[in-house]
């Protein structure tokens, strides 16, 4: 029992780190750059489940809040008054809706995978979008309107996240297995 908690707690850290690194990892498109972020915490829902996915999220939110530089635009405390902070919040509930979805069964098909990765997708969105215009509308004193937050909070960003959901289920269908295999050997 010790042993299995103790490998949790190593796979939670090194899905810390992976997030950490995926926030500087910025893929360039013709509107909007995105990082692999969102790659990494629908990873650690799949691999982790939902608690241990959602852990890693969250210590991932605390170190950057901390004053670590793990966010894509740096660290510390006022990045809470940052517009796309409902995004890294997103990314916690969305870990753990990702994990508790696609752990359900003990092997997972694709489909479910990419249900739980879209699911997990659309609370990211759900938050980030919120969070963003809550903050533009009554911290920056610049009011964006639905069409506006639509089109660059959702439309334009969109897309790569959708490439990453597939690639978050392919990789998953292969790595579940080879995690699920080392905990009963």
């Amino acid at each position: 029992m010790k042993k299995d908690k103790t490998r949790e707690m190593i796979l939670c850290a090194l899905f810390v780190a992976l997030i950490a690194a995926g926030a500087w990892i910025k893929i360039p498109v013709p509107v909007v750059p995105f990082t692999l972020q969102t790659l990494f915490t629908m990873l650690a829902g799949l691999l982790l489940g939902g608690k241990w996915g959602g852990i890693a999220v969250c210590v991932y939110i605390v170190l950057g809040l901390a004053g670590l530089p793990i966010f894509a635009q740096g660290g510390g405390i006022s990045y809470v008054l940052q517009p796309s902070f409902g995004y890294i919040l997103g990314f916690a509930v969305g870990a753990f809706v990702t994990g508790v979805i696609a752990n359900r069964k003990s092997r997972p098909s694709y489909r479910r995978l990419l249900a739980a990765n879209f699911s997990g997708l659309g609370i990211i969105y759900l938050f980030g979008m919120v969070y963003y215009s809550l903050i533009s509308n009554f911290y920056l004193g610049e009011p964006i309107g639905l069409w506006p937050l639509f089109l660059y909070c959702f439309l334009l960003t969109v897309p790569g996240d959708i490439v990453l959901c597939i690639a978050g289920a392919i990789l998953g269908k292969r790595l579940i297995p080879l995690l699920r295999k080392e905990r009963i050997g």
